[in-house]
């Protein structure tokens, strides 16, 4: 088709009136206004909110940063307090111990006496608190977790690697070695 022989395109313009072209204007202009509005609550309720999660933030960091200070605090009392139950639990040996030595005419069975009974206190004031004893019988397996080898001695008749004899006992707290007990082993034959 040639220029000449296309139709014309209808002119919008010519076809709306002014008072129609300013009342579309119109409308468009309140729709934006609208919109607008619309837009602006939108983000002042996002701004509240913002807002609002700002300081739940805040407060959520403050109460971590307390409850770590409260922690870091216990922890230190329990550090600087922790012995504060076992020397509570040995000051009765200690009495016994002064009430014993101020008896100037004890008798040698009296002295044993006092003894035993402070050793028995002293004992059960280390279990009071998880200290306890490792005396292997003998016999029993050697265990290098609990049991320190000063020797390995002939034994006829036991299996090698066994207790033969307790040198020094051994003590644990809360399941953990605080000393290994000293013993004697049975050789291999």
């Amino acid at each position: 088709m040639s220029e000449a022989q296309k139709p014309e395109q209808p002119n919008l313009q010519d076809d709306v009136s002014p008072e129609e072209l300013e009342a579309a204007m119109a409308a468009n202009e309140a729709d934006a206004q609208q919109a607008l509005a619309q837009i602006q609550g939108e983000l002042a309720a996002l701004e509240a909110k913002n807002a609002e999660l700002a300081d739940q933030f805040l407060r959520a960091q403050a109460d971590v940063q307390n409850a770590r200070r409260r922690a870091d605090d216990e922890v230190s009392k329990a550090r600087k307090f922790a012995v504060e139950a076992f020397a509570e639990s040995l000051l009765p040996v200690t009495d016994s111990l002064e009430a014993g030595l101020a008896v100037q005419d004890a008798t040698p069975e009296q002295l044993r006496e006092g003894a035993e009974a402070t050793l028995r206190q002293l004992k059960s004031a280390l279990e009071r608190n998880k200290v306890l004893e490792i005396a292997p019988a003998p016999g029993a397996k050697f265990d290098p977790h609990q049991h320190q080898a000063i020797s390995m001695v002939p034994a006829p008749g036991q299996e090698p690697n066994t207790v033969v004899g307790v040198l020094q006992k051994g003590y644990t707290i809360a399941d953990r070695v605080l000393r290994p007990a000293l013993v004697t082993v049975s050789a291999p034959n």
